[in-house]
């Protein structure tokens, strides 16, 4: 390890500054372009010691388990609180830019959609039971050291009230000392615990379990490794007006404004189509409000997610009507004929995005395609193959959804 100063040239895509130096760049997290930084160096990874230059650019963060002045920050669940608004925005709307440009498109980016401290409704957090107490909280940058929390500026307020009521049932269920995962999702009913990565319960200890819960209020379900321990209420989260209850454990956007954001935009595109595709569907996001719009074909892999969103369309009136078809299109995309009968075609993969389903609906006749991401990378990839087909990109709206990070969800508009 060595010790040096550096001046920060610009941030990288995952937030950290970066320094030039003679062996090649030096990643400093907690960092800023244009600052001064005393450095603890090993290999290209740097430490921040003191800060000579501050930018203007900084500020004071908004979570005392982040950090002390915005350096070194601790907890692991937030990387760019130390940045001011402006910049954090103007930063990530450039990463979705800059991912575009690399495969040669250079459509016109809208303002990014911003997020807002207390709007996460589902919060992953990572757990373990000591000697003295239970810690929950998040995994400190590059560490398996739990930060314990107290506060979560970018949490829900039902879900920082519910701390330690979230604690009981984790200390409930440690079997050891190991770490494990605790997902929480904040439905309409209560809370939704999804907990993995404990080993089998003795039947004592799962009455007891069980009975932590019940003693509790605002705790809809509790699920253990995909099992589903409690229910004291079945958890119902709200898609456009379509009451769903998501299966255990189930991919729900995390938070509503910017779940609201992505689908406003998607039906304004998508207009007053008869027939729609939704690929990687989940429990319904766009699925079940674009039925108010036209007849959907939803394609998911995940057999509780689909049934979730069948079970939802057949008892909501006022739906055109919703078929549903379980399909990895990983493995099996949809093929380009498959696709004659539809007018519009959306869809919202993992962060590995579509790039073989592009290649099949790129040679479509299908007028109009809204694609959702989470990974502006995959994206620019696949809106490229798109293009390639004859598409044509009519709008890219980047979307902030997990606050102080460098993650950045994507609309993107085509047609053709």
């Amino acid at each position: 390890m060595s010790t040096e100063t550096v001046t920060i040239e610009k941030l990288g895509a995952q937030g950290d500054g970066i320094a030039g130096s003679a062996g090649g760049p030096v990643y400093v997290p907690f960092s800023l372009p244009g600052e001064t930084v005393a450095i603890a160096r090993v290999k290209n990874q740097g430490t921040i010691m003191s800060i000579a230059t501050a930018s203007p650019d900084r500020q004071e963060p908004a979570c005392r388990h982040f950090g002390p002045d915005g350096i070194n920050g601790t907890c692991g669940g937030c990387t760019l609180q130390h940045l001011a608004d402006g910049p954090y925005r103007a930063f990530k709307r450039q990463l979705v830019v800059d991912a575009l440009k690399s495969k040669g498109l250079t459509p016109e980016v809208g303002e990014i959609v911003p997020a807002r401290p207390g709007e996460r409704r589902r919060v992953v957090f990572a757990a373990r039971k000591t000697e003295k107490e239970m810690l929950i909280g998040f995994n400190q940058a590059e560490s398996h050291h739990i930060v314990a929390i107290e506060e979560c500026p970018i949490s829900s307020a039902g879900i920082v009230a519910r701390l330690p009521a979230i604690k009981a049932i984790a200390a409930s269920l440690a079997t050891n000392a190991e770490p494990f995962r605790v997902a929480v999702l904040e439905t309409l009913s209560g809370l939704d615990l999804a907990i993995d990565e404990i080993k089998k319960l003795s039947d004592p200890q799962r009455r007891k379990a069980i009975e932590t819960v019940l003693g509790l209020r605002g705790i809809a379900r509790v699920t253990l490794n995909g099992e589903i321990l409690v229910e004291p209420a079945k958890p119902i989260i709200d898609f456009g007006g379509v009451e769903v209850s998501p299966p255990a454990g189930g991919f729900a956007q995390a938070t509503k404004p910017a779940e609201e954001a992505m689908a406003e935009l998607v039906l304004a595109h998508i207009g007053k189509a008869k027939r729609i595709a939704d690929l990687f569907a989940g429990a319904g996001t766009f699925s079940l409000r674009l039925a108010r719009i036209g007849r959907v074909h939803a394609v998911e892999a995940e057999a509780a997610a689909l049934a979730a969103l069948d079970q939802a369309a057949r008892k909501t009136q006022g739906l055109k009507p919703v078929s549903v078809e379980k399909r990895d299109l990983f493995r099996r995309p949809v093929m380009t004929q498959e696709f004659k009968p539809y007018d519009a075609v959306v869809f919202d993969p993992p962060r590995a995005g579509a790039e073989f389903q592009c290649r099949e609906l790129a040679r479509s006749a299908v007028k109009k395609i809204a694609a959702v991401s989470c990974n502006p990378l995959t994206l620019a990839r696949d809106l490229a193959i798109l293009v390639e087909g004859g598409y044509r990109i009519t709008g890219v709206t980047p979307i902030d959804q997990f606050l102080w990070t460098s993650h950045v969800e994507v609309v993107a508009t085509l047609e053709k």
